[in-house]
């Protein structure tokens, strides 16, 4: 490393060439990404679930959070309104942003997802 030693104001500086300063950047990014791998693998071990990019990029175009999830679950429409004590059509109606519900109803159906509400419940 071909560094320059400057002082500036009283201050020390190092100058280098553009090439070493990249690869010093390029270094610390490749450590960031190394640390926060590790990290997401502890939490993995911890228990936390990982969710498929698909299911994520459903979600995000617009697709109904709460039927992706109910399908990644496996779960029917009759099994999840038997689970939180409502009826089939009420499901498909919510499924299809046809029908809210109340704060109530979202957590009985986040529960019995196993996610939370946010995860669920319909961006407005």
């Amino acid at each position: 490393m071909t560094a320059q030693i400057l002082e500036i104001a009283g201050r020390k500086m190092a100058v280098l060439p553009v090439e070493e300063y990249e690869l010093l950047v390029d270094i610390a990014e490749d450590k960031a990404d190394a640390t926060a791998a590790a990290e997401a693998e502890n939490r993995r071990f911890e228990g936390e679930e990982y969710v498929p990019a698909e299911i994520v990029d459903r979600i995000l175009a617009g697709e109904s959070a709460l039927r992706i999830w109910r399908k990644f679950r496996g779960i029917s429409q009759g099994d999840l309104a038997a689970r939180v004590e409502t009826t089939v059509a009420t499901i498909s109606r919510m499924e299809a942003g046809k029908q809210g519900a109340d704060p109530k109803r979202w957590r009985a159906l986040a529960d019995a997802l196993d996610v939370s509400v946010e995860d669920i419940f319909p961006e407005s």
